[in-house]
């Protein structure tokens, strides 16, 4: 790698206003162990590496940019959901956070449930082998062949999100002779993301039906009534990127309601609640997110609290975490491009990837941490932006971050915590290609999904 000096940048954290960004780290070279997944380190020659691996290698041999996804780390997270909730309760990985047949094997090894919200999610998931009737069905627009599909493959439940879907779901199930489970999903009045939520006016988005104005009580009353359908419970998804359970708590305690108006309406207790996602991780060493022992034990206190205070048997708990697993452990590998300071602004590092590859800081204001990882050094931190190879000015892959001033055309960089949507949202802006997907477990490497071609994308210009 190349190790050439380039024009000084800025060095210190006076040069923007305070509160624009955090405060370089006291060793640069460090890597948390909150940010990346628990395989990564350095060498001894301070090389990072990954599941015993050093990434020099892996650049190497696949290139970059790429997503290096840790296996270990994967499983270890997946059967740490599992355990935590145990046997009486289901965990369904949120395929749309990263799916992939070798991801759909260690899921089914692993023994957790998948949640898929496409067709393409539906085929992938089928194709690797998991069990049918361990896949929930999402979406907020199903298509009647998406539907017909999961109804012949006998997937676990369908997810109803509107009174048409309850409609189209019970007429494609009964003309193939089946009852379809289901579970009707609504929308209670409660936002959450990070550290905050708001518990009330928050009807007004494209997914579920509103507790509010009767509404999910009418879809529920409407479901019971038609032999297509088996109502097994209630769905609810409240956010994103959460920390804090206060936003849960408020759900569960209106879903618990709706429950209770059931039975006293239709003398029926349904048997399952599903409380959705959104769990948060760390992406920067500021986050601060609570383990899955911790979470199944609030959940289930307050899902059990609610039900007693309503006199309702508890029933049978999902969740539904993807970004929780993924996320964390998998980070993107790229080279180092070009080094252009701005003098008393901060230095522009430029990788070989972009927004076609992660997508979020540009669609979400998201931070991210990065280190370099090709090498260790004890120059100065330098104030930089990394930005990717696009035509675009909002092409940001970390907004603001602290280097070594020694970072140089050649480096290798990390950006952890990217194994959630980074990929799936992956596009070919620029005619980019899309990076390959590298799974790394005990000193082994392997693809998962490869690194596309200029033929892949020619195959579908049929001008």
């Amino acid at each position: 790698m190349s190790r050439s000096a380039h024009p000084a940048g800025p060095r210190h954290a006076d040069v923007l206003p305070e509160g624009h960004y955090a405060a370089p780290a006291d060793d640069l070279n460090a890597l948390d162990p909150k940010v990346w997944a628990h395989t990564v380190g350095r060498d001894a020659d301070g090389v990072v590496t990954v599941g015993g691996l050093p990434v020099t290698q892996l650049a190497e041999e696949y290139g970059t940019p790429a997503y290096i996804l840790d296996e270990a780390d994967f499983r270890d997270r997946a059967r740490a959901w599992r355990t935590a909730f145990g046997t009486d309760a289901d965990v369904f990985y949120a395929g749309k956070a990263f799916l992939s047949r070798a991801v759909v094997r260690w899921l089914d090894e692993e023994g957790l449930n998948l949640d898929v919200c496409s067709g393409g999610e539906l085929a992938t998931a089928l194709s690797a082998g998991m069990p049918a009737e361990r896949i929930a069905f999402h979406g907020n627009n199903k298509s009647p062949e998406e539907i017909e599909r999961a109804v012949r493959a006998g997937v676990g439940r369908i997810v109803l999100d509107s009174f048409q879907e309850i409609v189209r779901v019970a007429h494609i199930a009964q003309s193939l002779g089946k009852r379809q489970r289901v579970q009707i999903r609504i929308t209670v009045g409660v936002e959450a993301h990070t550290h905050e939520f708001i518990a009330t006016a928050h009807e007004d988005q494209k997914f579920g039906i509103p507790l509010a104005g009767g509404q999910a009580a009418e879809a529920v009353r409407r479901a019971l009534q038609l032999d297509g359908l088996e109502v097994i419970g209630i769905h609810s998804h409240i956010g994103s990127q959460i920390f804090d359970m206060s936003g849960f708590e408020v759900a569960a305690h209106r879903v618990v309601g709706l429950l209770k108006d059931i039975r006293d309406e239709h003398g029926v207790e349904l048997p399952e609640i599903d409380l959705g996602g959104g769990l948060g991780i760390a992406y920067t060493s500021d986050d601060d997110p609570r383990e899955p022992h911790e979470i199944a034990k609030a959940l289930t206190e307050i899902v059990t609290r609610e039900c007693e205070g309503a006199r309702l048997r508890t029933p049978r708990i999902s969740v539904e975490p993807g970004r929780a697993i993924v996320g964390p452990t998998a980070f993107t590998l790229y080279e180092v491009g070009t080094v252009k300071p701005l003098d008393g602004l901060r230095t522009y590092v430029s990788v070989d990837g972009g927004m076609s590859d992660n997508i979020r800081t540009a669609l979400y204001d998201a931070e991210y941490s990065v280190a370099l990882a090709s090498r260790t050094s004890d120059a100065e931190p330098m104030l930089v932006r990394v930005v990717g190879k696009h035509c675009e000015s909002g092409d940001i892959v970390v907004k603001d971050a602290f280097l070594p001033g020694d970072l140089a055309p050649g480096d290798l960089i990390a950006v952890p915590a990217t194994g959630a949507y980074c990929r799936s949202m992956a596009s070919n802006y620029n005619h980019v290609l899309r990076p390959p997907v590298v799974s790394v477990r005990d000193g082994a490497a392997r693809v998962v999904v490869r690194r596309e071609t200029e033929e892949d994308l020619l195959r579908l210009d049929v001008g």
